[in-house]
């Protein structure tokens, strides 16, 4: 059947095209232009040069432009103006938009020479923000908003009684308090569900972090307003770069970034990411990476071997100019800070790593002038070829020292805090593999030609090991048993070694001081300042002991032995207590005091904490339910010169004259306090009771509370008795 054309709105028998709506049809076929622009970059604040001369800026150019990725042949053009001059900047086209938006992180604020700095945007952006109207034909200056005062971050440092603070999670409940040294802690903010999984502070302690399903948030000030936000979603841990100039965040599920649904401060570039490393300055991501995949490996007897997480994956050396990551077996990605970029473009090739430590402070090695960080590996046995220890310097990639081991099993890295020692802990196998044992390659970094000692009287497998802060001491923790296949903790040996004494100060070789047997020990907690250890029992059910260890305990001259005399310790044990269900171990920064807690992340166990003076004097203890953290806030590095520094020490006992006397001032206005406070109270009772008196006179009644006799009345009195229960027993 033949459609019917009747009911058209033709007229004149004409069909006028212009009514029809094609903005469906168009939007459908439009073409995007931007699309094919995503390669191309935009590069101002180039040098104007004539026409010989653009050539020869254009090589120059390419050197940069090529180091984040591939410029197309003929890529670059740089237009010229009437007079025959380049413009100043030109028009670039890489090879693929993941290439533009590298080059607009990594290029862009390069300095080209002392007069000219690259700025590098992509075309699209230059396009989508300078259209429809955002940007203005005429020039207007920008308007200064006014100067407003932000809050000091680091004003808790100038309390008058130089009291330290620390956050208590417990509950739902978040707080920052002041340490009283007797009392109970003073309140500075507290709040309920402040964060969503855990707190931590910076390492400086300007910042408080809290851990949210969308992302991470920075505290600080006296008002604990949030400074930062970082949005992460899902994110699981979070490590700052040591001056809190960075951090890096981490997520065990890939990003999904959605253009539809953009997430703040992310680009497409995220997109599948793990980690994100973060400008804390300005909010904005400077690189993110993805986990690496390392081939699953296998025992001996076949068997998968569970692949453990490094955390921090992104390790920082000690002025952040550099961060660098590990990928086991094969290599370490060394970047330059900011701008990200890999370190002469290529990672460091090292067959079969297993893992890498910076060194955190920045080595002063013996005739080095230059600048330089160090950062130790080691490698396995790979075929016949042996275990190695290596020292490299970076930026120039040199080896500076190796040591090949033998029988090796596993390694630890271990350095001291002023990066003058490394200590290699090797566990060895016998040829059989039946028993192990363990020995330590100490590195000497800043005697001449980095000398290794060797410690080797150790015939047990040690379990812990750990530097004194700023000094050249350690403690260890060996077991003759294996703590895998042990039902109950093993009995373990804590001992102590120091240097000996050298003329001129110089540090000798290290020797035994003292091994104390048959403990359950498992952690050492040394005091920031040094001296001071607790060695203790943590995580456990059958044992709870908290030692408490002096180093330089200063004994009379006539009661030292000779063993003393030689070394640079003279040990004693001050106390030793008892702590159940302990799970962590913090020390204040100032070394005066010590908390143990235990965290209802570990258990629901008389849940709370306690807190010791270092020499291990209970000070106060607290049992809360669902008690989850005690961390101490961290002080930044003092600004005080090392010789004033050693002149505060040489004056140390008028100082604490001194301060004895502030704090026996303080107990007396503490006393003096409560002995006002209770003589208030009872002279409010005896007002109440003045007021009482009166009003009962008032209404005729005595003191006793018998009616007064008023009007000369007859009082009269009437006794009345009555039986509450009678009972009759027979008897005989």
């Amino acid at each position: 059947m033949a459609p019917s054309y009747e009911n058209l709105p033709i007229e004149d028998d004409e069909f006028d095209e212009t009514e029809v709506d094609f903005s469906d049809l168009q939007e459908q076929y439009e073409v995007r232009l931007e699309e094919g622009l995503d390669a191309f970059v935009v590069v101002d604040g180039l040098p104007v040069v004539p026409e010989d001369n653009r050539a020869k800026l254009v090589k120059f150019l390419l050197r940069k432009l090529n180091s984040v990725g591939r410029v197309k042949d003929d890529g670059v053009h740089m237009p010229l103006n009437e007079e025959g001059k380049t413009e100043g900047y030109a028009f670039v086209e890489y090879s693929a938009p993941s290439e533009a938006v590298q080059a607009c992180k990594q290029l862009n604020g390069t300095p080209l020479d002392k007069k000219h700095t690259m700025a590098v945007n992509k075309l699209t952006d230059i396009d989508r923000y300078g259209r429809e109207g955002r940007i203005e034909e005429e020039y207007h200056p920008p308007q200064i908003e006014p100067f407003q005062q932000k809050e000091h971050l680091r004003s808790w440092l100038g309390d008058v009684d130089a009291r330290d603070q620390m956050v208590l999670y417990r509950g739902d409940k978040v707080g920052v308090f002041w340490n009283e040294k007797e009392d109970a802690p003073d309140v500075v903010v507290d709040r309920e569900n402040w964060t969503e999984s855990f707190v931590q502070w910076s390492p400086q302690g300007t910042y408080l972090t809290s851990i949210h399903a969308q992302g991470v948030q920075l505290w600080g000030g006296k008002a604990w307003s949030r400074q930062k936000r970082f949005s992460h979603p899902g994110v699981n841990l979070v490590d700052f770069s040591p001056n809190e100039n960075y951090i890096t965040t981490w997520s065990h599920r890939p990003l999904q970034v959605d253009e539809n649904h953009p997430v703040p401060s992310l680009s497409l570039e995220e997109d599948g990411k793990n980690y994100i490393i973060w400008d804390v300055a300005t909010g904005k991501p400077l690189r993110s990476f993805a986990t690496i995949d390392v081939p699953t490996t296998t025992d001996e007897e076949g068997q998968p071997i569970k692949k453990k997480m490094q955390w921090p994956t992104f390790k920082w050396s000690a002025d952040e100019k550099y961060v660098a990551r590990m990928t086991q077996g094969q290599s370490i990605s060394v970047y330059e800070l900011p701008r990200m970029n890999l370190l002469d473009k290529t990672s460091i090739k090292i067959e079969g790593v297993m893992d890498f430590e910076w060194a955190p402070a920045t080595p002063r090695r013996d005739g080095i002038k230059t600048y330089e960080q160090l950062f130790c590996y080691w490698t396995p046995e790979l075929g016949s070829n042996p275990a190695k220890v290596g020292l490299m310097s970076i930026p120039s990639r040199e080896i500076v020292r190796t040591r090949n081991l033998f029988n090796v099993s596993d390694a630890k890295l271990h350095w001291q805090s002023d990066a003058a020692y490394v200590c290699v802990k090797v566990d060895r196998h016998s040829k059989s593999k039946k028993s192990m044992a363990t020995n330590l390659e100490i590195f000497r970094v800043r005697e001449k030609g980095v000398p290794v000692e060797v410690v080797d009287s150790i015939k047990d497998k040690v379990i812990n090991f750990a530097w004194e802060p700023k000094g050249n001491r350690f403690v260890l923790i060996t077991t003759d048993e294996n703590p895998a296949q042990s039902a109950v903790p093993p009995k373990t040996s804590v001992s102590f070694f120091a240097p000996e004494k050298i003329k001129g100060g110089i540090p000798g070789n290290f020797k035994h001081i003292k091994t104390v047997e048959k403990k359950n020990s498992n952690a050492i907690h040394w005091s920031p300042k040094g001296r001071f250890v607790v060695v203790a029992t943590i995580l456990s059910q059958q044992s709870f002991d908290l030692d408490f260890w002096d180093l330089s305990f200063e004994k009379p001259k006539d009661e030292k032995d000779d063993k003393e005399k030689e070394l640079m310790a003279n040990l004693q044990l001050m106390n030793t207590v008892e702590h159940y269900g302990v799970t962590n171990i913090e020390w204040d920064p100032t070394g005066r005091y010590v908390a143990s807690y235990a965290s209802a992340f570990r258990h629901r166990m008389e849940n709370g904490y306690h807190l010791y003076d270092f020499k291990g004097q209970l000070l106060r203890e607290e049992h809360i339910d669902g008690f989850k953290q005690f961390i101490w806030r961290p002080r930044p590095p003092t600004l005080l010169s090392k010789e004033e520094q050693a002149e505060i020490r040489k004056n140390l006992r008028n100082y604490s004259k001194l301060f004895d006397e502030q704090d026996l001032a303080k107990k007396n206005t503490a006393n003096r306090q409560v002995v006002e406070h209770r003589r208030r109270l009872l002279q409010e009772w005896l007002s109440w009771r003045e007021y009482i008196v009166q009003l009962v006179k008032s209404e005729g009644w005595d003191i006793e509370g018998r009616k007064e006799d008023v009007g000369g009345g007859e009082v009269i009195e009437e006794v009345v008795e009555e039986i509450v229960e009678e009972s009759e027993e027979v008897i005989g």
